[in-house]
């Protein structure tokens, strides 16, 4: 005996069927309104607009045709504005219909009837599956060869495999009605408002299409590793009170995670671009050490103790502000020129980044070594840190600097030419260059934004760090930016990365060292806590693209 609560398709139609004609007959009188007035509107606009880009007309001619239209524009304007009370009153007419009879008169029924037949669908799936258990045993009784009884084995586990695909597609045309059904509502609101929807429907319309399109393992792909880290600080939040006598998430502990992160975040963004590229920058650590040491020199207390290439350097007699200035400038130049030799390389001879900035790397050490001696150059002029990240109210301003370039970069990832170009080249180099992009600047392009963000990162870190320039300096940064690209979702594979993903994975780092370090984790364990976490979400990388694939 069939489920009463099942519908059939056409007990459905019926249910929606007043629905469609009294929305329907509104929608009518709407259309009629809006014949001469808002749909005359946007037909003048598209005309031209149209006219604007004809280049087989005269100046003359599309004066005149323009001038024609635009005549036709204002007249259904004001038809537009005549009728749109009335409008305004049918829609509001209809919403109130549907407010009060599709849940109660249509959808409920459909989301009844959907669960209804899921469960009937999974009774006749476990009567299949029982049916299958005993003709399977009733084949291994018949026979003793092992050979026979293997190939049984094996049928079995592919008719089992057969039967779950199956369910899995009864369960999915079910889904798919209720959706559809769900989705009705919002396409008779769209053509009454013509797309204009509130808020609170487009985040209703979001939450059902994220749980209509939701895969269990595709979201264990994404968010698995950031679901073990959020309780590997559970975990941290639990312990330190615990050991230390004092809680972990405190306000002071989280803006010393923020501020100690900031100039890591200029590095992470510029290592992004390249990792989007299928890049790498081994050289980064390096960077930063002849970033500090450059700024350092130049904002130095008084006369440098230390020698460059054997010269003593004295800025002294340069106004503060200058030097301040003048460090930043050398920052980005000296990173920039190397970063731009690397790409350079990288972008014409074809050079895997992982080469080119290793060479990189080695030069960068080897120089800045040599010419200082290996020495640390002391600490910077006191007053510059609160020129530069000056303290409001306790509420540390570098922050700021790192939230300013987290804006910078992604408008030039999203809303800019070359930021598109970017993602095209990371996805497929080839394409993009048949369609006309430039790899080779794209490539060098992104090497020198990584150049530029390494001076301001390095410059920003001498700030707050009050100088202490070295050439060893910064050293194992360049791991920490690239783990935590990879860690935020910015794909090896090319062409994928959010700049979100970039910001989550410097906090989660810099935040994970930070527990450890207050819970006294020696820090080469530390280092193995970052080895497994980069592991990991290679692993998660790797399977999502192989999934793909």
């Amino acid at each position: 005996m069939a489920n009463s609560k099942i519908l059939t398709a056409e007990q459905e139609r019926a249910l929606r069927q007043p629905i469609d004609e009294y929305v329907g007959g509104i929608q009518k009188e709407i259309d009629a309104l809006r014949k001469d007035g808002t749909t005359k509107v946007v037909e003048c606009q598209s005309a031209i607009a149209g006219i604007k880009r004809d280049k087989t007309l005269s100046k003359g001619e599309k004066e005149s045709e323009i001038a024609a239209c635009e005549k036709e524009l204002a007249k259904a304007k004001a038809v537009e504005a005549k009728n749109k009370d009335e409008i305004s009153k049918l829609i509001a007419k209809a919403e109130s219909y549907l407010k009060e009879n599709f849940d109660s008169k249509y959808y409920n029924a459909v989301k009844a009837s959907c669960e209804a037949e899921k469960a009937e669908a999974l009774a006749a799936h476990n009567e299949r599956m029982a049916e299958l258990d005993k003709k399977h045993k009733a084949a291994l009784a018949k026979t003793s060869d092992s050979t026979e009884i293997k190939e049984e084995n094996y049928v079995h586990k592919n008719r089992i495999s057969n039967e779950k695909l199956e369910l899995e597609k009864e369960y999915q045309t079910i889904k798919d009605k209720k959706h559809e059904a769900y989705s009705y509502k919002y396409h008779l609101i769209d053509m009454l408002r013509l797309s204009k929807f509130t808020f609170m429907e487009k985040r209703a319309q979001k939450w059902e299409n994220y749980k209509y399109t939701f895969n269990r393992r595709n979201f264990l792909l994404q968010n698995g590793l950031y679901i073990a880290i959020i309780l590997i600080f559970i975990a941290l939040c639990v312990i330190t009170p615990i050991k230390k006598g004092t809680p972990l998430l405190t306000y002071n502990n989280i803006l010393n995670i923020l501020q100690q992160a900031s100039p890591r975040m200029f590095l992470a963004l510029g290592v992004a671009g390249l990792i989007l590229l299928t890049g790498t920058d081994l050289s980064v650590g390096r960077m930063v050490g002849m970033g500090m040491t450059t700024a350092t020199i130049i904002m130095h207390q008084g006369i440098n103790t230390g020698s460059v290439f054997g010269h003593i350097f004295d800025f002294t007699g340069v106004p503060t502000g200058a030097r301040v200035v003048i460090a930043l400038l050398a920052c980005i130049v000296l990173c920039t020129f190397f970063t731009s030799i690397a790409g350079f390389f990288t972008a014409k001879f074809k050079m895997h980044p992982f080469i080119s900035t290793m060479a990189n790397m080695l030069v960068i050490f080897g120089i800045v070594t040599y010419a200082t001696k290996g020495v640390s150059f002391g600490a910077i002029e006191p007053v510059i840190p609160n020129m530069i990240i000056p303290k409001l109210n306790g509420f540390p301003t570098i922050i700021l600097w790192a939230v300013a370039a987290i804006a910078i970069v992604w408008f030039i990832w999203n809303k800019t030419t070359f930021g598109k170009n970017l993602y095209a080249v990371g996805g497929n180099p080839e394409a993009a260059a048949v369609s006309g992009i430039s790899v080779f600047a794209v490539t060098l392009g992104a090497f020198v934004m990584a150049g530029i963000l390494y001076g301001f990162g390095s410059w920003l870190e001498c700030a707050r760090m009050v100088g202490s320039g070295s050439a060893a300096y910064g050293q194992g940064w360049d791991m920490d930016a690239i783990a935590a690209c990879v860690v935020g979702g910015v794909s090896f594979t090319g062409g994928i990365g959010k700049i979100s993903g970039v910001v989550t994975g410097v906090c989660i780092f810099t935040a994970l060292t930070y527990s450890l370090t207050i819970l006294g984790i020696d820090t080469n364990l530390q280092f193995v806590f970052s080895g497994i976490i980069i592991l990991v979400a290679v692993t998660l990388d790797c399977l999502k693209y192989v999934q793909k694939k």
